[in-house]
């Protein structure tokens, strides 16, 4: 499946910019530190790492999130392997994405091997104990024929309010859905019409501090009914 290319402009050098959604890929502060205190922590991770764990997420974009876990799970010690299943409508070229992740010396070495084979076109690529698996499309149309089921969520859609489409309660729903149980999910976001979304879809909703500037992110737990 063939999808439009990311639409991307710098700032501060190598901050990319979607010119579609006017919305930063990850924060102008530290976008290391915003994935591991959202998605990380906002999902108890790495404490709930195990053999098998099945991460899923909304919107790939430059890949931090992933090697930020990827980094997290080699480093708890944790033995076995992960899956990381992402859906990503506007995909990054390799070169862009080169240049998004040298803002990260920390995460070079892993952010060379998924930019190689990335630049070969594959959409399931393995680094060390994970599997990365990218849905190319419009997630509204695939996660609802994808088979699969995570036990965490991160939903790192660009911003609500330039980007509705990632946000709807029908989508919120297909989460639950594709959610294992006793799953988790967090976003960045505590946009009133998200959370009331995720509480509808059968989540249980949390606000809680945010990173950076953001005052509030939220946590979600999928309920027992």
């Amino acid at each position: 499946m063939q999808c439009p290319h990311a639409d991307l402009e710098w700032r501060d050098g190598d901050i990319p910019v979607s010119t579609r959604f006017d919305d930063p890929y990850f924060s102008l502060e530290s976008g290391l530190d915003e994935t591991r205190h959202v998605f990380l922590a906002g999902n108890d991770l790495p404490a709930r790492f195990r053999d098998g764990f099945h991460i899923a997420e909304l919107g790939f974009g430059t890949g931090l999130n992933f090697l930020t876990t990827l980094q997290a799970w080699q480093r708890s010690g944790c033995e076995g392997v992960f899956t990381f299943t992402s859906f990503e409508a506007f995909p990054m070229s390799g070169e862009e994405m080169q240049r998004a992740l040298s803002a990260f010396p920390e995460l070079e070495g892993l952010a060379t091997e998924l930019v190689q084979q990335w630049g070969t076109g594959a959409h399931k690529i393995s680094i060390g104990p994970a599997t990365l698996d990218i849905i190319e499309g419009d997630a509204r149309e695939r996660l609802s024929i994808w088979n699969g089921e995570a036990d965490a969520w991160y939903l790192d859609g660009f911003s609500p309010a330039k980007n509705p489409e990632l946000w709807q309660e029908d989508l919120m729903a297909e989460v639950t859905r594709h959610t294992a149980p006793d799953g988790t999910a967090a976003t960045y976001t505590a946009a009133g019409f998200v959370r009331r979304g995720l509480g509808a879809a059968g989540f249980t909703v949390t606000r809680t501090p945010g990173y950076g500037r953001k005052r509030h992110m939220t946590r979600c737990v999928l309920r027992a009914d």
